[in-house]
């Protein structure tokens, strides 16, 4: 019986990544589908005013939302695992607390929105911050009903609500933007329009999935409680979890921060006035970094279902099952990351030829930037994984404690070699190299510490980096053989890049190293 529930388990976990997965790369294309219409209609200015609120939005979402949905899947998966019936009543301290954050957030952005604008220096930016204020609310509120959900191992409610988040976004954003240049208003408030597609996106989305959970509800009850914890002992264990991912989370967004404010100084230290500095800061964080932070991100799939998986198996005791789900976890990944990183490395200057065309100068100055990041890739991906991995056995201040050695490198690390005139901006991705290589080595650490058996580091690396140097070597030189041949422009790169891919799926299938219940 437990051998079946084990199997259960891990079909789970893989069906919620490919649920995710999915669902991330509709939200992503979404997100590039929204980007170039929305410019058309409010320009740069708007897009400025957008993003200003955006920025402020982001700050408090981080705050309030950051750990607490994590912590109630890892409770709500273990009480379950344990055959306590506390579901009912972590839901009921989360919502309220996720309630009671959401309303403090929304009065302080609402509130101050004027003044926020004001120290931006975007004073036309106050109708759009004041518009986007609701959204940390629906935000709140959402993602209490996620983080149940994802206790529960139901990552589809999570998968559908982003993808309507990210259409009522795009669709509202557009109407209500149209509506509002046909009215003949000015730009400011035209982008505070286009936040209101945002913000009723997230309205809907937020709806969804409170319908959601009233429908199973109905058809399975599960709100007649087997002990006596009080709701206070709930509190307190939520907070415990929630506060130290919150802090992990809150360290990324200021060591980003610290890291682009220092590139554009430390580039002016060495010689370059302000106008080239932020030129070469464009490029770098126009061009390089979005590609860079693609992969990350689906790989996010792979981390939120890890979490109540491992969560229940630790409560049980399950040694074998933890190992099961981590190991497939790490492996899923790295065949996701290692030919990504690979493939930026080498083709960065013909994907940035290939979707940037005609800013031939940025692309100079960002292809070797890309290629370096490229490096990084696999590691920020282990990162994410990482780091769910000590949430679930509930060590979430460990992570934080390797983010902040490493963010403490790659600071005086990049603070000396962007200062360095032969080195000045590859300082900025050598020192995330470093930065990344430290948080991901202390993370495997503490693993190795506390988890009953660690997966074998060299089987779930080796076969991976083999099978991705093959397939982007041969890609390469194909490509390198054609241009020496024929003129065909970006299809010869699009061509070298799907027979990559061709060559790496094939292999991967026929060694069958993606097995039925992954696929």
């Amino acid at each position: 019986m437990d051998a079946k529930k084990g199997l259960l388990r891990s079909k789970n976990f893989m069906s919620g990544v490919f649920v995710l997965t999915l669902s991330t790369v509709i939200v992503k294309i979404i997100g590039v589908l929204y980007k170039i219409p929305m410019l058309r209609l409010i320009g740069s200015e708007g897009m400025g005013y957008f993003n200003s609120a955006y920025e402020i939005y982001t700050l408090f979402c981080v705050i309030s939302t950051a750990g607490l949905p994590v912590a109630m899947s890892v409770m709500i998966s273990s009480s379950q695992a344990q055959g306590k019936n506390r579901t009912a009543k972590i839901f009921s301290v989360g919502i309220t607390l996720f309630l009671s954050l959401g309303i403090v957030c929304f009065a302080i952005i609402a509130g101050l929105a004027k003044p926020f604008s004001e120290f931006l220096k975007s004073d036309n930016a106050y109708l759009s911050i004041l518009f986007i204020s609701p959204t940390v609310l629906f935000v709140c509120i959402g993602s209490a009903y996620r983080g149940y959900f994802q206790g529960k191992g139901q990552m589809l409610p999570t998968a559908i609500s982003q993808v309507i988040e990210a259409l009522g976004k795009l669709v509202l954003g557009i109407i209500f933007a149209t509506v509002a240049l046909k009215r003949g208003y000015g730009t400011e408030t035209v982008a505070a329009f286009a936040i209101l597609g945002l913000t009723l996106g997230m309205a809907v989305s937020m709806l969804y999935l409170v319908f959601w959970k009233i429908l199973n509800d109905r058809k399975k009850s599960e709100f007649a409680e087997s002990d006596d914890t009080k709701k206070s002992t709930v509190l307190k264990e939520l907070m415990v979890t929630a506060i130290p991912v919150t802090l992990a989370s809150a360290i990324i967004s200021i060591t980003k921060l610290i890291d682009m404010t220092m590139i554009l100084r430390r580039l002016q230290a060495v010689g370059y006035d302000s106008v080239a500095a932020n030129e070469i800061y464009g490029s770098y964080t126009t061009l390089a970094l979005p590609l860079f932070s693609l992969a990350p991100a689906l790989v996010t799939a792979v981390a939120l279902p890890l979490v109540p998986a491992i969560s229940a198996a630790a409560a049980k005791g399950d040694g074998e099952e933890q190992f099961k789900v981590m190991n497939s976890s790490l492996k899923l990944t790295c065949l996701l990351a290692t030919p990504i990183s690979l493939g930026l490395c080498v083709f960065s200057k013909e994907i940035l030829s290939l979707l940037f065309a005609g800013e031939y100068e940025a692309i100079e100055v960002a292809y070797p930037l890309l290629s370096i990041l490229g490096l990084s890739v696999l590691l920020s991906c282990l990162i994410t994984v990482t780091n769910a991995v000590l949430q679930a056995y509930k060590k979430a201040h460990l992570p934080i404690v390797s983010m902040i050695c490493g963010a403490g490198f790659k600071i005086v690390l990049a603070y000396f070699l962007i200062g360095n005139p032969g080195i000045n901006i590859y300082g900025a991705p050598i020192s995330t190299f470093f930065c990344n290589l430290t948080i991901t080595l202390m993370n495997f650490y503490y693993i190795g510490k506390y988890a009953p058996m660690m997966p074998s580091l060299y089987r779930v690396f080796a076969k991976p980096l083999i099978y991705s140097a093959v397939a982007v070597g041969g890609a390469y030189a194909f490509m390198r053989y054609f241009e020496s041949k024929l003129d065909l422009g970006i299809w010869t790169t699009v061509a070298a890049i799907m027979l990559a891919a061709i060559i790496y799926f094939a292999i991967v299938y026929f060694k069958k190293e993606l097995k039925k219940d992954m696929l």
